[in-house]
């Protein structure tokens, strides 16, 4: 627990880690408050119908023990991994707690994937039986064969078929059941990378992952929990960013987390569901709130009880914090972290430690540098790379069956990120962008975040993902894709209206040369643009105009 302190400086001189010898996630953001609280409410699942529902520890934890009773009955086995392909919902949750307490590792994945996505990661997990709807269930027809491992899969809806066992059956044959006696370094779940640099990895971490969260969370939503918090958040649980920065560490500390139906993200819905159920913490990731800009005067239109936000998973930029602050009346407190290792850095407004464009400083319990190639710490205002030391409980046990990966992960004892960022002398942290999206231009080094955000600041512009494009003369040239605002139209006009807006405002150097018009961005599941993309495109079409020349 992080203890409240009037100062920074403080909090982290004063925090110290306490891992206990034997941990388990399912008992402990289950059973223990049943023990002590069982009425008391854990979940509330918000119904567009308003019949909105609630479930109780003693309920989770009796579910969850029950579910675990029916997998080993049905042969799942410590250290099986067992994939969950759903929304957010009661069930989800009953079968993470019930994994965790059987010792199986959960694999969370999003509906979002398509088939190949699906195979991908099923294969090299090797899973053995999924937790699924109709929805998933279909996505797995046309793979399922070639997924051998694959023996047992699990419907929480629908009429069964040939080879699919109900949620509700498994659960009602389960009898008694023991927990497994776990360490906090026996692995518990694996996430994949999002992919935007290359193939996702699998992060397996041990039940130690969600101690490690802790000060994080508490120190971005100011010393949670405090009396009446409900936390809230539109990223999927099948996500590192809405399974570990709300919905398990939010059950740990004894605060109720609001679920909703799984849907393309909807402004006006974020704050019918943020006001309907009296949301008092969120997470948003900073995609969200760019697109909840579009609503007009929303605390008129709805009765928002908020007290904090955080937001992660890519850079928010100082437009996007004076909207926050000018809008909801909220000091947003941004934080970084990474599957591998996440809220390492973070902010806590309360005690002056938010600013616009920085992260925010090292979490408490987390050694946090900028270091070179070689592993040397940088002196203030260098730019190199975000790195975190080890050992640390919210760090990643290894990637699956992937050693030499997890082997280039490491520069002696320091977890590099593969982001760029520079902290200044007195430890705030500025993220400049993924080592490879950093964009050279006439020998400038350009972090694409920056002018993202400058961007976002044009009032015709609802979304914008910057890359390098080569260029003979300048070895790269800086290319805006570009999402305009809803009855707006393209234009060649306003195409060099927005470059002359980021050329006003940062520097001449760093201006879009070329913008194209997109109706969407390519992003993964957990809302970041895949730059990855968008580079290959503007590297075809350098190609392209080359090859017409």
């Amino acid at each position: 627990m992080l203890a409240e302190r009037t100062t920074y400086e403080a909090l982290y001189s004063d925090f110290r880690w306490e891992i206990p010898e034997r941990f388990n996630i399912g008992t402990a953001v289950a059973d223990q408050w049943a023990a002590r609280e069982p009425d008391r409410v854990c979940l509330q699942h918000f119904c567009p119908d308003g019949h909105h529902q609630s479930l109780t520890y003693g309920a989770l934890a009796g579910r969850s023990s029950a579910f675990a009773a029916g997998l080993a009955a049905s042969g799942v086995r410590r250290g099986d991994r067992v994939a969950i392909l759903l929304p957010q919902g009661f069930e989800t949750v009953i079968a993470h707690v019930a994994l965790y307490k059987l010792g199986a590792i959960a694999l969370p994945l999003a509906l979002l994937f398509g088939a190949e996505a699906l195979e991908f990661r099923l294969r090299d997990a090797g899973v053995r039986a999924i937790v699924t709807n109709t929805f998933g269930r279909e996505r797995l027809a046309g793979i399922r064969d070639r997924l051998e491992e694959l023996s047992l899969v699990i419907l929480i809806d629908g009429e069964n078929v040939e080879g699919t066992v109900s949620f509700e059956a498994l659960e009602a044959a389960g009898g008694a059941f023991t927990p497994v006696d776990s360490s906090p370094d026996d692995p518990a779940l694996m996430i994949y990378t999002s992919g935007t640099t290359g193939p996702p990895k699998g992060a397996l971490h041990g039940h130690r992952v969600l101690l490690g969260h802790v000060p994080g969370f508490q120190m971005h939503h100011e010393f949670l929990p405090q009396p009446g918090d409900r936390i809230w958040t539109p990223a999927d649980w099948a996500w590192a960013g809405g399974l570990l920065n709300a919905l398990l560490p939010a059950l740990l500390l004894g605060v109720p987390v609001v679920s909703s139906p799984g849907q393309k993200f909807d402004p006006h819905m974020a704050y019918r569901i943020m006001a309907e159920m009296d949301v008092r913490n969120a997470f948003i990731p900073p995609t969200a709130l760019r697109l909840m800009k579009s609503v007009e005067e929303p605390l008129k239109r709805y009765r928002l009880n908020l007290r904090t936000i955080g937001t992660a998973g890519e850079s928010l930029g100082r437009e996007t914090w004076d909207w926050v602050r000018r809008t909801l009346g909220i000091t947003i407190n941004e934080f970084y972290g990474q599957t591998e290792c996440n809220i390492v850095i973070g902010s806590i407004g309360s005690l002056g430690v938010s600013r616009p464009g920085p992260i925010g400083k090292a979490v408490p319990g987390h050694t946090v540098a900028i270091i070179d190639a070689e592993g040397h710490t940088l002196p203030p205002g260098s730019a190199g790379q975000i790195a975190v030391r080890r050992p640390d409980p919210v760090m990643f046990l290894g990637y699956w069956n992937n050693e030499a990966a997890t082997e280039k992960k490491f520069v002696g004892d320091w977890m590099t990120t593969g982001d760029l960022g520079r902290m200044d002398a007195e430890g705030y942290i500025t993220f400049i962008g993924r080592d490879d999206d950093v964009i050279t231009s006439s020998g400038y080094r350009i972090g694409p975040s920056e002018v993202e955000d400058c961007l976002a600041g044009h009032p015709a512009v609802q979304l914008a993902a910057v890359v390098g494009k080569p260029d003979p003369v300048r070895t790269e040239i800086v290319k805006a894709y570009v999402m305009l605002r809803q009855g707006i139209p393209a234009s060649e006009a306003l195409a060099a209206e927005i470059g002359a807006w980021v050329k006003m405002r940062l520097s001449m150097h760093e201006y879009p040369r070329e913008v194209a018009f997109v109706d969407s961005l390519p992003l993964t599941t957990s809302g970041k643009v895949i730059r990855r993309f968008l580079r290959e495109r503007a590297v075809a079409e350098a190609q392209a105009a080359t090859a017409g020349a």
